[in-house]
């Protein structure tokens, strides 16, 4: 089921909607060419107004690998045997991702991009930065369309309602020092000439989707030499950069041991990083470092729950944030979708960091409110997106918690965030509109039905081609 435009011109009107400015109540949000066209606070009711609850400006989710959707929950056994007493870590979990990907083609890719996304809207994001790096065939073959998995990402989008920001990924080599591609990572690679070519045909395909964004994505520092990278900005066309960096203490060891510098260091010193560029997880990093991108404002992207179930660290966000730093949360692997999980995630390993309380609350806002704010703002940052927030002008991405539940009783303004995410059950989030379309109502997506019925059949297809 694709979405189809529905009339302009529509009012919702909500109890309560935080607003670039802070909380307000009885509020209208008029809705033109899915965009907001007007906001009215104190106001009752009309008649013809649609929505209810409480409004939230819509989440963006920086950083995706939908196709790994499908891995959740099949990848915690011990050891890549499975063996008691083996060591587990990223690099056997990626072992085993690589195993998976010699199955699924692109009917397989596109079903399961779908239903990460849904789940992402019903979780109350509202936009996706898909880190896109699944370009060939499972034989490590091209497709006749070099851009074909991108245009079933675009696909997943436009069946669902999200917005995209599309990030073709450039992949080249396996380890640092420009070594040869391994086996398993036959499904990522290209060279120069045919990552310029993606990205155009990206362009193309993204022509066709309401608000799409187009950046690229050098995939690591292990996976691309310091001349592809000195590329990409071209490349992007002003559009945003993203990399994976200092993941993992090995990746920095590795990093020293090539060039001399810690990953985040070679990027300060070596690269134009600035606004446009959004540092994905950055887990081990010194105080000079996340000083230099706090002071550069780059975004750092974190993705607690996936970094929780790799075992990868904690970003030191308290430090990074007293410096002016800026960060957004992503999904990354999808083990678990959801706003609140990656928040609630967040300030819990501060908190188990600093061994204190409200680590990331300020002066002025809660912990919900603060993580909510600066969250949502670096999203759209590192999503290319100019406009966002419940402001005129922006895209009419509103997310509307229902507060009728016991969690919220009694709970205004600061508390309404606080309680959704450190007490609230699953399903708070009631209505997701993006771009005006109401694509969740009653906390389920409008083609969640037919979405699941697909995934349901490619999973199966791609689980019995390997044998298990």
């Amino acid at each position: 089921m694709t979405l189809q435009p529905q009339p302009v011109d529509r009012s919702l009107w909500f109890q309560a909607a935080l607003l670039p400015d802070g909380w307000a109540q009885s509020v209208r949000i008029g809705l033109a060419n899915g965009r907001i066209a007007g906001v009215e606070t104190g106001v009752e009711r009309d008649a013809g107004d649609e929505g209810g609850g409480v409004a939230l400006p819509g989440m963006t989710n920086l950083h995706s690998h939908a196709f790994q959707r499908a891995m959740a929950g099949l990848t915690e056994a011990r050891g890549p045997e499975g063996q008691a007493g083996a060591d587990d870590d990223f690099w056997s979990w990626r072992a085993l991702m690589y195993r998976f990907l010699d199955r699924g083609g692109p009917e397989e890719i596109e079903a399961i991009t779908a239903l990460a996304f849904l789940e992402m809207l019903e979780g109350g994001f509202t936009r996706v930065c898909e880190f896109h790096y699944l370009h060939n065939a499972p034989s490590g073959q091209a497709y006749d369309d070099i851009a074909e998995i991108a245009g079933r990402v675009a696909s997943a989008a436009r069946t669902t309602g999200i917005g995209l920001t599309l990030l073709p990924v450039f992949y080249a080599h396996a380890g640092f020092g420009g070594q040869p591609p391994a086996h398993g990572q036959r499904r990522f690679i290209t060279d120069l000439d045919g990552f310029a070519d993606l990205v155009g045909r990206c362009r193309d395909i993204a022509a066709g989707l309401d608000g799409a964004v187009v950046g690229v994505a050098p995939h690591s520092l292990r996976a691309v030499a310091p001349s592809e990278l000195a590329t990409m900005p071209s490349l992007a066309d002003g559009g945003p950069i993203h990399i994976h960096v200092a993941e993992q203490v090995r990746e920095v060891d590795d990093c020293l041991a090539w060039s001399g510098a810690r990953p985040v260091e070679w990027l300060l010193d070596h690269a134009p990083v600035d606004a446009r560029w959004c540092l994905i997880h950055s887990t081990h990093v010194t105080e000079a470092e996340w000083r230099g991108l706090a002071d550069r404002k780059a975004v750092v992207g974190l993705c607690p729950v996936t970094e929780a179930n790799l075992g990868d660290g904690v970003f030191p966000a308290a430090d990074f944030l007293s410096a002016g730093g800026r960060f957004g949360i992503g999904t990354d692997s999808n083990v678990q979708i959801g706003v609140a999980d990656e928040l609630r995630l967040l300030e819990y390993s501060q908190r188990l960091t600093h061994r204190r309380r409200a680590v990331m609350a300020d002066a002025r806002r809660s912990t919900g409110r603060a993580l909510y704010d600066q969250a949502q703002a670096g999203g759209a940052q590192a999503a290319g997106v100019d406009a966002a927030g419940l402001a005129v002008g922006a895209f009419a991405d509103i997310v509307s918690l229902d507060v009728s539940g016991v969690a919220f009783a009694g709970r205004s303004r600061d508390a309404v965030l606080d309680s959704w995410l450190f007490a609230a059950p699953r399903g708070a989030v009631s209505s997701v509109w993006r771009a005006g379309r109401e694509v969740v109502k009653g906390g389920r997506h409008v083609a969640r039905d037919q979405v699941e019925a697909r995934y349901r059949q490619a999973v199966l297809r791609i689980l019995n081609e390997g044998g298990a």
